[in-house]
């Protein structure tokens, strides 16, 4: 039954009964986690023989680099081949290098800030003020390091295909805007892959910038789920074939292929841009580490390697997506208090409860022992507008944790919900009869279900 149709005194001993169970499950002691996108130790086992590979004894790349020594600065070219393909970039265009493809990417905002990029007439601040457009909800470590840099960001909200072009092809005729953040593919945390049509837009439009980037963090790029993985349009050769073969950088890492702290980044883009940065960062480095870069290289040599070595990822997460869904059905499933994403891949589902919740949930949340990521972070400045929006992420707990946070979870969400019921019908907002309280529950955000797998969520709970 939906929240919304009982009467004041139903909502009443609904809150009392809830309460209680929150009180029991504060009892229990619970120490449970999903917050962060972290591969479980299932998942890093997987891994487990690249760091028994030999590259002690046997430290020669392909090339006749001895990988003990300095320089490479462009990363082992038989690491940057298997990577190519995935990454959809040419694979003299790609550069390997540490752990941490967020890393590049502050060095890329850095050295724009310091010294422009290419085609840029002045460092950006230089200008004046200096703006990002930030699909929301988005990843809150790029709105971490805007916010660290003093770049303004501009929130774009996320559609099924991508961010809104609409507004992004307005704003983009400011001259203050420098470039848009994109998780193109299985994005965080909707779930959503852009459309062909989408990236062809983002390649093609107008900018007033003359140096306008396009962010293309890659993250999950090779983390399907589902049975058929999502393609992705090529944005680097859009971008050259509309004009501007400067746009796009593009980011990835094995950070959730292989060891998550110690893998390898990589950043392609054009030759002028590859170019830009190799120089920047050879004034801070002689070389990444190539010892593990080789160790990468043998342990997936190719890129049926790396697909091979995904689905075993893929079965570990699978059924994980799966129990989340199954628990927030059951517990949640025709309230009309909160829609979730049923994500083809990646590492996240978006879940949002009515509006004016969030906070709430996460603190009922936090008190019986379930760590959720803080409401509004996949917004700038942690600021969700509508206070609905919760990133979930069930890779790390083990299925019975899992279990325990979901069903948890989701008595917090009933419990919130609730009150805020209870607290707006004494308005008179709630109207009058089972059509009034419908209506209610509608204006306040309290639906249940969106549009399909593919897009923002699927079936029945988003």
């Amino acid at each position: 039954m939906e929240l919304a149709a009982l009467s004041p005194a139903e909502l009443a001993d609904r809150r009392t009964a809830l309460r209680d169970a929150h009180d029991r499950l504060k009892a229990r002691g619970l120490r449970l986690d999903l917050t962060r996108g972290k591969p479980s130790a299932a998942q890093l086992e997987l891994a487990r023989p690249l760091l028994d590979l030999p590259v002690a004894d046997d430290h020669t790349a392909r090339d006749g680099t001895d990988c003990r020594n300095y320089g490479g600065l462009h990363g082992l070219p038989e690491l940057r081949a298997a990577f190519a393909e995935l990454l959809q970039v040419p694979v003299e265009h790609l550069v390997a290098f540490g752990n941490s493809s967020l890393e590049l990417m502050y060095e890329c905002v850095v050295d724009a800030v310091l010294f422009g990029v290419p085609g840029s007439p002045a460092p950006w601040p230089r200008a004046g003020r200096t703006a990002m457009l930030c699909p929301v909800p988005g990843y809150d470590r790029h709105f971490a390091l805007c916010e660290e840099l003093g770049i303004d960001m501009i929130p774009v909200p996320m559609t099924r295909t991508g961010p809104d072009l609409d507004q992004v092809e307005r704003l983009v005729a400011d001259e203050r805007v420098k470039g848009i953040w994109c998780v193109p593919k299985y994005s965080n945390p909707t779930g959503v892959t852009f459309s062909d049509g989408t990236v062809r837009r983002l390649a093609a439009m107008e900018t007033a910038a003359p140096d306008f980037r396009i962010f293309w963090d890659n993250a999950y790029a090779v983390h399907g789920l589902a049975e058929t993985d999502d393609a992705l349009a090529d944005v680097l050769g859009l971008c050259a074939e509309h004009g501007h073969p400067d746009r796009a950088f593009v980011f990835g890492s094995t950070s959730k292929i292989t060891t998550a702290g110690s893998g390898v980044a990589f950043f392609g883009s054009s030759p002028a841009n590859v170019a830009w940065l190799l120089a920047h960062l050879a004034k801070r480095t002689i070389g990444p580490d190539k010892l593990n870069q080789l160790r990468h290289a043998r342990f997936l040599p190719d890129a049926a390697a790396v697909r091979a070595h995904m689905a075993r990822h893929a079965e570990v997460l699978r059924p994980k997506f799966a129990l989340l869904h199954t628990v927030l059905e059951q517990r949640l499933g025709g309230t009309g208090i909160a829609s979730w994403t049923r994500p083809r891949g990646g590492y996240f589902v978006s879940l949002d409860v009515p509006d004016g919740c969030a906070t709430r949930v996460v603190r009922l949340a936090a008190d019986a022992g379930i760590a959720l990521t803080p409401a509004g972070a996949p917004f700038p400045h942690g600021k969700d507008p509508r206070d609905r929006t919760l990133r979930l992420a069930p890779s790390y707990p083990t299925p019975d944790e899992l279990h325990e946070a979901a069903a948890g979870l989701a008595l917090c969400i009933e419990l919130a919900a609730v009150e805020r019921l209870l607290a707006d019908r004494p308005t008179g907002r709630a109207g009058a009869g089972r059509d009034g309280r419908n209506r209610h529950a509608r204006e306040r955000g309290m639906t249940h279900g969106h549009d399909s797998a593919e897009d923002i969520g699927s079936g029945r709970g988003r």
